[in-house]
């Protein structure tokens, strides 16, 4: 699934072209494309759709987005480990990972 994300812009570099910022989701920080919300200033949300800074959000919509999403297994399913995540869905033990009980018999 792609989401489209708030997060906090935590920097950015206006000597990129295209216009680019460090955005936190909830711990996570990406790099995305601030091209569409030039103006943004750090410590401002944003909604982030691929890589892309589409809308400012205030504050409180954000953290209550962003709670919402994690308590949904949603943050994990955007920003974890793909090859972890893939293993999980299969139901398989991911490498480094203890088999569960149903794979040890």
């Amino acid at each position: 699934m792609c989401l489209a994300v708030p997060g906090k812009v935590v920097s950015i570099d206006t000597g990129s072209d295209p216009l680019t910022g460090t955005i936190d989701f909830g711990g996570v920080r990406k790099e995305a494309c601030l091209e569409y919300v030039s103006d943004v200033r750090v410590g401002e949300y944003v909604i982030v759709h691929v890589g892309f800074a589409l809308q400012r959000l205030d504050e409180e919509s954000a953290l209550a987005s962003l709670k919402l999403f994690e308590e949904l297994g949603l943050l994990e399913e955007e920003f974890g480990d793909a090859w972890e995540q893939a293993a999980r869905d299969a139901g398989v033990a991911a490498v480094g990972e203890e088999p569960r009980e149903s794979e040890a018999r």
